[in-house]
C-alpha cells in the first residue's frame, strides 16, 4: 500500500515546516509520496491556507512521481493541468475526487476502492478495506 506523507508530516503534524520544500524533500528521502498545497499568484507557492513558500516548477517535475498535488486555487489548476507528468487534484469536502492520473482522493471514514487514497488521522491505525494508499500525518 502506498503511504502517503500529508505536506510532508510522516511521523506527526508539524505545522511550522508543513509543506516546505526541506520537509517534503524529508519524507520523500525516507521513502514517502507526499501530499502537498499549491497555490498560484505571480508564481507557485506552497501553503495549506495560504501561499506561503515559493515553489519552482523545476521542484514539481524533479518529484513528480512522488508528489499528490491538491490545487488550492483555480488559477494553480489550471497551470498545472498542462504537464501531463504531474499528478493533480483540486477538492474542498467532497466525498470523492479523481485525480488527473486516476486516482480517487478519498475523504476521512468514506469507502475506498482499489484505484483509493484514503485521508485518514493515523495510517498506523488503519484497518478498513485494503486501498491504493493512505495519506496521513502519521505513517511511521
Amino acid at each position: 500500500m502506498k503511504l502517503i506523507a500529508h505536506r510532508g508530516n510522516f511521523k506527526q503534524k508539524n505545522i511550522e515546516k508543513e509543506n516546505s520544500i526541506s520537509y517534503i524533500e524529508e519524507a520523500i528521502t525516507n521513502g514517502f509520496d507526499c501530499e502537498i498545497d499549491i497555490w498560484a499568484k505571480n508564481q507557485l507557492w506552497l501553503g495549506h491556507d495560504k501561499p506561503e513558500h515559493a515553489c519552482p516548477l523545476s521542484f514539481l517535475f524533479k518529484h513528480s512521481k512522488k508528489l499528490w498535488i491538491h490545487c488550492k486555487n483555480l488559477q494553480a489548476l489550471e497551470i498545472l493541468i498542462n504537464f501531463k507528468s504531474l499528478n493533480i487534484f483540486w477538492h474542498q469536502e467532497d466525498d470523492f475526487t479523481l485525480t488527473s492520473q486516476g486516482f480517487i482522493w478519498t475523504y476521512p471514514n468514506k469507502n475506498v476502492g482499489p484505484n483509493s487514497v484514503l485521508v485518514t488521522n493515523n495510517a498506523k491505525d488503519y484497518c478498513g478495506e485494503r486501498c491504493f494508499g493512505l495519506c496521513s500525518d502519521i505513517l511511521v
